[in-house]
């Protein structure tokens, strides 16, 4: 499958740089605290595919000593500029050797694996996330629902491509994101929860907890279908 990421596009760089957690995002990040204080117990953190540092500083603002890695200069280019004083490295795709063998209380992957487009990958990936796993480290990843690619969000469209409602794990699906002035198309590729599953299984991990978080009536954000369908899935992993 040939597939296009959109972190390695410099005006989407530009674009995404300053989006912080707008609309249907902000139902990413609202119960991220409490899942953290609930399973993570140290301060040290790996923001793994930080892109522009939104992720990275929303930890370090939670008391995380965080470093942020991504495979794209450009995106890293953008966290930099914002964020001085933040750790930020460029990374091979899926070397982690980088890190000289550090070891974290927390990896946090923000919607990461959505632009990950293999079996392969997201194997060799999560090997290698789940050996950078103190003993008792936790892996919190948040990933998109299937369902964001075939509905209507405040933040995002997906009308325009009806042959999402058709796509299975591992094929590319397409959307269109609302709240920047880059309006063409973003590739993903989707994945089922079974799917994910059988990765923990095959890469030493299980899952402690999964949540899909919805909105609420007196949020001041104008949904559409997130009250009642989950855009999101996040997931708390730890070694088996």
């Amino acid at each position: 499958m040939e597939f296009s990421n959109v972190y390695e596009d410099a005006e989407r760089a530009e674009a995404y740089a300053t989006l912080e957690f707008p609309g249907t995002y902000y139902l990413a990040y609202r119960d991220l605290p409490e899942m953290l204080r609930k399973h993570i117990a140290g301060a040290s953190a790996l923001d793994f595919g930080c892109g522009a540092g939104r992720s990275t500083r929303f930890l370090r603002d939670r008391g995380f000593d965080v470093i942020g890695i991504d495979i794209s200069a450009g995106m890293l280019g953008k966290a930099r500029e914002m964020d001085a004083a933040g750790d930020y490295r460029l990374i091979p795709e899926g070397d982690l050797r980088l890190l000289d063998g550090a070891t974290f209380d927390l990896v946090l992957s923000m919607f990461t694996f959505d632009n990950i487009p293999t079996l392969e990958k997201k194997l060799q990936n999560f090997g290698q996330l789940a050996a950078s796993l103190k003993e008792d480290g936790k892996i919190v990843m948040v990933v998109s629902s299937p369902e964001i690619y075939v509905h209507e969000w405040a933040s995002f469209t997906t009308k325009a491509f009806p042959e999402n409602q058709h796509a299975r794990s591992g094929d590319k699906v397409k959307i269109i994101m609302k709240d920047t002035h880059d309006q063409r198309p973003v590739e993903d590729v989707v994945w089922s929860d079974a799917a994910y599953r059988d990765i923990f299984e095959q890469t030493g991990l299980q899952v402690l907890e999964m949540h899909q978080p919805l909105g609420r009536e007196e949020e001041p954000y104008p949904w559409i279908n997130e009250t009642r369908i989950s855009p999101w899935v996040m997931y708390v992993l730890g070694k088996k």
